[in-house]
């Protein structure tokens, strides 16, 4: 692949967590969600953190993204649950790999 070519399956799962983080952000105007969300998100970063590490590629990250329905669930479940955490699983997983991917060697906004 050439240098600085993104591959599409990568810049469709940015594309997922960017959206994803703007409708996180509007979830967290709600003062009652506040608490509940950013529990979720850092379980999930948390968990990330776990199975990636902190070196890391865009390409890695979206291979992870792959798998997270597989754990997201569980690990919430497990170490963030609050009512109706289950309508906002989906915004918290791709509100962590959006700022997650930050950190990744081949990063560029």
């Amino acid at each position: 692949m050439p240098e600085g070519r993104v591959l599409p399956d990568v810049e469709s799962a940015r594309r997922d967590w960017d959206d994803a983080y703007r409708r996180f952000e509007d979830e967290m105007r709600e003062p009652r969600q506040v608490q509940s969300l950013a529990a979720q998100l850092t379980a999930v970063t948390d968990e990330l953190r776990k199975r990636i590490g902190s070196t890391f590629t865009l390409r890695e990250l979206t291979d992870e993204y792959a798998r997270a329905d597989a754990w997201a669930r569980h690990v919430v479940g497990e170490r963030a649950p609050a009512p109706d955490w289950v309508r906002t699983l989906s915004l918290v997983e791709g509100a962590a790999f959006h700022l997650y991917a930050r950190g990744a060697l081949d990063y560029s906004p």
